[in-house]
Parts: structure tokens; C-alpha cells; sequence
């Protein structure tokens, strides 16, 4: 039976193109069938595959996530962006990349996601997943939220502010980040919650443990309605009145990684942080050992 790969890329670049065609190379030569992935293409449309590669950034790496949670699929992130956190390779290496992704030489990587669901006051919902956060924002620019959080069924507080953000330790370099929140390293199994331009003595981020159950209601005197937004993709209109609850799914995105470097080398790597003149143990065995430093 012909193995497939699942190619996702941002279509809308040049250096994205060549990437691409050097993937496909790569692919085809190790047997192996790529299927490129429509820009507009659902889960349930694409063939069965057993590989994912992904060249862009990282809302192209939440994209292939879109197309093959569930699925077991590992994907394999080239990065075409700037930061690109969520990805495994650079544009350089991109041929030797998918060569081990073709014989199995990477590991895969299980992060975490959320699963997320809107309750409207007619008493329909909408059920949504995020592998990187859940931002709950006004839908109007010039007004603000009102909203009441609540924790594992216990109301904590209730503040004015220009949205929420529930995320994962994935999505901790991301959204959460930009609004103040927490790194949280990526085997810390936990939800983190930020509240954005927050008009309140406490709206702090928390960090909640993986079986608690986040909740906001957007309140009655709001004087904005919300917009639900998973992973800058998918939205959803939460009106006055609706509750929005965020809960760890048990359906995980897997990431082939092809490097045992540990997170604190990638956010270094990514975030160029300044760490010149580090010694480190090295350095104290010498000191030991009678060494000059």
C-alpha cells in the first residue's frame, strides 16, 4: 500500500514554492505519494495519510493541526516565518528534514489542546478546539467587556476588559504571551488564563490545573458582545449573556521532532535572549579540577 504525506504550505510566498517542490522531490524519491493540502480543505476531505509536512509558520503549522488532529498523524513544521516556535526545522535544512521524516528518524511530541464550548441564552451551542489558545475579545472596538470568571464551578471574579485569553503551555510563547502571561514549559500540564487590558486590583493570568473547568460569562450590562477566536482561525459570535467553557481535550496535536534540544535552547533560539558569558557547569568543574577560566 503507497504511503502518503499530507503537504500544507503557504501558497502565497515564492520561497514557500521552492520549499515546497523540494519537499515533494524528497518525498516522491523515498516512495512516498504527497497530497497537498487545499487551501480551503476540511478533515474529512483529504485522503488517509501517514506523514505531515508543513512549510510556512507557525499559523500554517495551527493549519495542518486543523486537518490532522485526531488522526494520529505526526507533523513536521519547516519554518517560512519569523519565529515559528511551533516549528521543527529551518528553510535550509528542509531536504534533510523530510528525508528522516521518510524513514522514521524524528519523535513524536503530543501537546496538549483545549476543547472549548459556547452556551447561548436561547440555550443552543457551539463547540470549538484550540491547540494554542481560546481568545474570548469585544467584538467592538470602541467598547469594552464585561465578564464574570469562573473556576471549577466557582465564581473568582467579574471585571471589565478588552477580552480573555485561555490557552495551553503551547500556546504560551503566543497570544498569552503578547498579553502579559506566563512561558510555560510545554510538559507542564495545565491551562493558563490572561486577561487582556483587564480594569480590575485582581486580573492576573492563572495557571489552573489540567481537570479544572474555566468558565466566562459575558454579563448582561456588558456594554460589548465577544467573539470567540481558536487559534486566530476559527470563530465563533458570543453574545450578551453566553458562557464560554474551556476545558484540556483528550485529543492531542502530534509534532515530529527531530532534535532532543530542550525547550530552553528553543526559546533562546527563538527569541534571540541575550545568554553570551554563560559558563554554566562547565565552567565549575574547571574551577574544581584546578582549571583556569
Amino acid at each position: 500500500m503507497t504511503r502518503r504525506a499530507l503537504v500544507v504550505t503557504h501558497g502565497g510566498r515564492a520561497e514557500a514554492v521552492t520549499a515546497t517542490q523540494e519537499a515533494v522531490r524528497v518525498l516522491e524519491a523515498a516512495g512516498i505519494e504527497p497530497v497537498l493540502a487545499p487551501d480551503d480543505g476540511e478533515p474529512a476531505e483529504l485522503l488517509e495519510v501517514d506523514l505531515a509536512v508543513v512549510l510556512g509558520g507557525d499559523g500554517t503549522i495551527l493549519r495542518a493541526a486543523e486537518l490532522t488532529r485526531g488522526t494520529g498523524v505526526p507533523v513536521l513544521g519547516v519554518n517560512l516565518g519569523h519565529v515559528g516556535f511551533l516549528a521543527e526545522a529551518e528553510r535550509d535544512d528542509v531536504g534533510e528534514a523530510v528525508r528522516r521524516l521518510t524513514v522514521g528518524d524524528f519523535e513524536v511530541e503530543e501537546r496538549g489542546t483545549l476543547d472549548v464550548r459556547v452556551l447561548h441564552p436561547d440555550g443552543s451551542q457551539h463547540t470549538g478546539w484550540a491547540l494554542n489558545e481560546a481568545a474570548v475579545e469585544k467584538a467592538e472596538r470602541s467598547r469594552m467587556l464585561e465578564v464574570m470568571l469562573e473556576v471549577d464551578g466557582h465564581p473568582l471574579s467579574a471585571f471589565g476588559c478588552d477580552g480573555v485569553v485561555a490557552a495551553t503551555a503551547t500556546g504560551s510563547t503566543a497570544h498569552a504571551f503578547s498579553a502579559g502571561g506566563p512561558v510555560v514549559w510545554p510538559d507542564v500540564d495545565g491551562m493558563i488564563l490572561v486577561p487582556i487590558s483587564a480594569h480590575a486590583l485582581f486580573a492576573r493570568p492563572l495557571v489552573v490545573g489540567p481537570r479544572s473547568l474555566l468558565a466566562l460569562e459575558i454579563l448582561d450590562r456588558s456594554p460589548a458582545a465577544a467573539l470567540l477566536t481558536c487559534d486566530g482561525r476559527r470563530q465563533i459570535e458570543v453574545p450578551r449573556g453566553a458562557r464560554v467553557e474551556v476545558r484540556s481535550s483528550d485529543v492531542p496535536v502530534r509534532l515530529a521532532r527531530l532534535s532532543p534540544a530542550p525547550f530552553t535552547t528553543r526559546l533562546v533560539h527563538k527569541f534571540g535572549l541575550p545568554v553570551s558569558g554563560w559558563r554554566g557547569r562547565a565552567a565549575e568543574a574547571r574551577t574544581t579540577t584546578g582549571e583556569a577560566t
